[in-house]
């Protein structure tokens, strides 16, 4: 399903909605120009599980869980969440106002990452994206707008169709996907892990 726009009208222009989007696609922009490079800065910039335990790096810890809320590991990734963004965060910012739904993103997406950081204290992947920031956004959505409509793309094998869903269905489902996308990403976070440790031991070995 392929949310296409809501049908909720708001009152003022959302433009740390459009701010936001604009930083996000263009941190991707920046990865994609790092080329074969871009493993080496992420592990750089973006935020470690394992490296925050570092008291020597709180600073640079609480700096990388905001710039990782603006990377993205692929197109579908950022074209995903900014999709969900732009047509359900700018009904948000309406009811909130500018400065405090910057604030309450910003907040949603730290809670999120500190939250991954002590599921998985020991991780080494870099953890980016902003899905935690933006499921904040979506929870918002779902208390204020409950019963908002929403113009959604539906393919069913080789035919395409339109329906208005309610908001409720549409956002549940978004929340079925990350938590299997989750799950899923733990899974390929373990194999990296246990990929690199096996390399470790065999270079130690070898030496």
């Amino acid at each position: 399903m392929l949310p296409l726009r809501d049908h909720n009208p708001i009152r003022t222009t959302p433009v740390i909605n459009y701010l936001l989007i604009a930083v996000n696609v263009l941190m991707f922009f920046w990865e994609v120009s790092l080329g074969p490079n871009i493993e080496r800065a992420l592990f750089n910039v973006a935020f470690i599980p394992a490296r925050f335990w570092n008291r020597e790096l709180i600073v640079f810890n609480v700096i990388t869980i905001f710039v990782s809320m603006f990377l993205h590991g692929g197109l579908l990734h950022v074209g995903g969440n900014m999709l969900y963004l732009w047509i359900f965060g700018d009904n948000i910012e309406d009811r909130l106002g500018h400065f405090r739904y910057l604030v309450f993103y910003l907040a949603c997406g730290f809670v999120a990452t500190l939250s991954h950081a002590f599921v998985n204290p020991g991780s080494q992947v870099p953890s980016i994206g902003a899905s935690g920031a933006i499921a904040g956004v979506l929870g918002a959505y779902l208390v204020l707008f409950p019963k908002a409509r929403v113009t959604t793309l539906i393919p069913i094998f080789f035919f395409i169709t339109v329906r208005e869903l309610p908001a409720v269905f549409i956002l549940g489902f978004w929340f079925v996907l990350q938590f299997f996308s989750g799950v899923g990403s733990l899974g390929a976070a373990q194999n990296t892990e246990a990929w690199r440790t096996s390399r470790t031991s065999a270079a130690s070995s070898a030496e």
